[in-house]
């Protein structure tokens, strides 16, 4: 029994070298661990008993692989990556993807076998995930692996679409065909999942709702991917729900306001906020049309000086003969 302690941190060691990178000549495992290739050999077929996939390779530095299996067995992790673990699982509750009752298990499972020093740690840092916007709704994580599995395969995405407030099916009652789609990227926004993908049919890019997607199998055939346009996944997905596809607002307008830039900043997302003085600052701020900056610039209870441009300025103007009719219920101009 007295070699029992010593056995096992051994094991511990080979199992620690070998997740440590892919490929590992067996004289080599022998020189770290100082031991002989025989008990390298032994070691190893101990490690396989407990569910371990590893294989052995050959060559002039034959030695051994840790490979995918079909169970997960037991897994070694270093201090650093079983707080990142803790801290992700934490978060994994916030994403809308349908894991949050796994995850939680799987939080307490990891801090279960931690080390006292690191229990601590996490129980001193707890994660509450605050989405910016509402929460979206709860997609399927087997709908997430297989829209994943799409766009790692480059393949063609068959699926069924539902859209807000359509009817289900045609006008004669058929079930609409499905749509046919080169998945792209697998993004979050506002708290909800989309696909960016290149619709087939309508030959465009176009952003889905992954609650909305049942996916069809099989998948198509692969495609080689198109230059998504900017070439950035955040500014693109940033610009379609802004109205353009360059990641920046169709409309945007320059004002002064007598308020401090410090408050104004407060209030503000994807704004330019500059000091002017005390209680006046310069707004730069966009949005999808001309009556919408208006209105968005209106709700600061402050004075507006409007620098530019002149459809900004048209559309004070339009919205003032609207607010006075609203005031005196007039319906005349």
């Amino acid at each position: 029994m007295g070699n029992m302690p010593k056995t096992s941190a051994r094991l511990l060691s080979l199992l620690s070298l070998l997740q440590a990178r892919r490929d590992w000549p067996g004289a080599l495992l022998a020189e770290r661990l100082d031991i002989s290739p025989r008990t390298v050999r032994r070691d190893v077929d101990r490690l396989r008993e407990l569910g371990y996939p590893i294989v052995a390779f050959k060559g002039p530095d034959g030695g051994y692989r840790l490979d995918a299996g079909s169970e997960l067995p037991p897994l070694l992790f270093d201090d650093e990556q079983a707080v990142a673990l803790a801290i992700a699982l934490q978060m994994a509750t916030a994403t809308g993807a349908g894991i949050g009752e796994a995850a939680a298990r799987a939080l307490n499972t990891v801090r279960q076998v931690m080390p006292a020093r690191l229990r601590h740690r996490i129980d001193t840092l707890q994660v509450t995930a605050v989405a910016r916007h509402r929460a979206g709704p709860q997609v399927d994580s087997g709908v997430l692996m297989a829209l994943s599995a799409a766009v790692h395969a480059r393949e063609v995405l068959r699926f069924d679409y539902t859209p807000a407030s359509a009817p289900v099916g045609d006008d004669d009652g058929a079930p609409a065909p499905p749509r046919r789609a080169q998945p792209h990227h697998l993004v979050t926004w506002g708290g909800r999942w989309y696909l960016v993908a290149w619709d087939l049919e309508r030959e465009d890019w176009r952003t889905f709702r992954v609650d909305r997607i049942t996916p069809r199998t099989p998948t198509g055939p692969r495609f080689t991917p198109r230059e998504l346009p900017g070439g950035d996944v955040a500014a693109f997905v940033a610009g379609r729900f802004r109205g353009t596809d360059g990641g920046d607002w169709p409309c945007r307008g320059e004002v002064i306001l007598d308020l401090p830039a410090a408050f104004v900043s407060r209030h503000t997302w994807d704004a330019i906020v500059e000091e002017l003085g005390p209680g006046r600052c310069r707004l730069v701020l966009g949005s999808w049309s001309w009556h919408g900056l208006a209105a968005t610039i209106g709700r600061f209870d402050a004075d507006i000086e409007v620098v530019g441009p002149a459809e900004l300025r048209d559309a004070y103007a339009h919205l003032a003969r609207r607010y006075a009719r609203a005031a005196t219920g007039s319906d005349t101009e």
